[in-house]
């Protein structure tokens, strides 16, 4: 089983995702250079936060037309697992893999500091060590968070069980005071139709264990790896 973390200039989480998998869960893992045109030797294909070309346009315009883009996308309609975490997530959705679009926080500020996240669908890829509604503690970091999409794709992600995690009180209760962000209905994170890409913009990467004051971001790469070496 091999993960590949891709490097967009401007990555600056490449080396905490490196690390959750090489250090934390002993994963075979390697950088991906945004030129490279061939991603089919990976189980698993990751891509990180940071600010992609500097976020100069708008986050993820630019990188989307990167060499291994096209490669990502062509692994993902394959079937291969992808997982894009804050830029990663905005990078995927710019690139169509996942739908919607990523705006400036409500606040116009940049925010950093912990949120509780309630998991929607455990059934997936992506959260299957979770419970139904389990809560989870993971950092978010970002200026560009707020989850957008027209009526009709909110209905159908939520017809589809396509949101797998929202921002909620530390109770469960989903309000507007636990959304960091503005996102529509509170959306953290969300899966494609054939739940084999996700999304989400909190960081699991950094709370992938105790001494970063939570290790829930550990249970989101547990399901990964234990769903792939399941179907290995």
């Amino acid at each position: 089983m091999k993960f590949g973390v891709i490097i967009f200039p401007g990555s600056n989480c490449d080396h905490d995702c490196y690390y959750a998998l090489k250090g934390v869960f002993e994963q075979h893992v390697s950088f991906i250079w945004h030129k490279e045109e061939d991603v089919s030797q990976y189980d698993v294909i990751l891509l990180p936060g940071g600010f992609s070309y500097g976020d100069y346009l708008r986050t993820g315009a630019v990188a989307r037309f990167s060499p291994v883009m096209k490669a990502v996308v062509d692994f993902a309609n394959l079937g291969g697992i992808v997982f894009g975490i804050c830029n990663g997530f905005q990078i995927l959705c710019e690139a169509g893999l996942l739908p919607g679009a990523l705006m400036r926080n409500q606040s116009l500020r940049f925010v950093c500091k912990h949120v509780h996240l309630r998991v929607e669908n455990p059934n997936t890829i992506f959260t299957n060590n979770c419970e139904k509604s389990e809560i989870l503690n993971i950092p978010i970091a970002h200026a560009e968070g707020l989850y957008f999409a027209d009526e009709k794709t909110l209905g159908e992600l939520n017809r589809n069980n396509q949101v797998i995690v929202r921002y909620c009180e530390p109770n469960g209760d989903i309000s507007l005071e636990a959304n960091p962000n503005g996102s529509l209905e509170n959306i953290a994170g969300i899966m494609n139709r054939n739940g084999n890409v996700m999304g989400m913009m909190p960081h699991p990467d950094r709370s992938a264990e105790e001494i970063l004051n939570s290790d829930d971001g550990a249970k989101i790469f547990r399901s990964i790896i234990g769903q792939t070496l399941e179907a290995a």
